[in-house]
């Protein structure tokens, strides 16, 4: 159960950080590690730029439903209402006040203002990301050889990692992933 949380998975992560920093010491240049850091740097920062204004712009959409439900609210309590129904035959009922149920509510403003917030986060942070990883790829593609040695450095990384799955396998060990 424990291994099924990402956050509890810290031997997993630091034996794959080692086998990582291995194939970047030896299979790749210095200035192919510049590179790798600064499309990091890249996507890292974009992200925090786009959950930043994903929030921001959360928040205020928030603020403006907030005002407009305190609208709605106040033009239908200004609005005169019918008290009774009669019907053809004569029967009259009477009309329940619907205004009270209608009133905004605090618990209603946390909700708005957490799930808005919320969704500006994801939708921002999404987007920032996909923002860094095009800045990112972009600065690893420029130069085509250090882009082939990039992506061998890679694909003997997952050889390994995928070695090591087959070889923990092999020994019975139960729900060993790496990756």
């Amino acid at each position: 159960m424990s291994e099924s949380v990402a956050i509890l998975r810290q031997g997993r992560s630091d034996e794959l950080s080692r086998l990582a920093d291995e194939h970047l010491q030896h299979d790749l240049q210095a200035s192919d590690r510049d590179k790798l850091n600064a499309a990091a740097s890249s996507i890292s920062l974009w992200t925090t730029v786009g959950s930043a204004v994903g929030v921001s712009l959360g928040l205020l959409a928030a603020i403006r439903l907030r005002g407009s439900r305190k609208a709605f609210f106040s033009a239908i309590r200004a609005q005169e209402r019918p008290t009774k129904v009669i019907f053809e035959d004569g029967r009259s009922e009477s009309i329940p006040d619907l205004t009270p149920l209608l009133k905004p509510t605090t618990l209603g403003d946390i909700a708005t203002y957490f799930f808005a917030s919320a969704g500006g986060l994801l939708l921002g942070g999404e987007l920032g990301f996909a923002g860094g990883v095009a800045t990112g790829t972009r600065t690893i593609t420029k130069d085509p050889e250090s882009k082939k040695r990039i992506e061998t450095a890679f694909r003997k990384f997952r050889a390994d990692v995928l070695r090591k799955q087959a070889d923990a396998l092999d020994k019975g060990v139960q729900d060993y992933v790496l990756i």
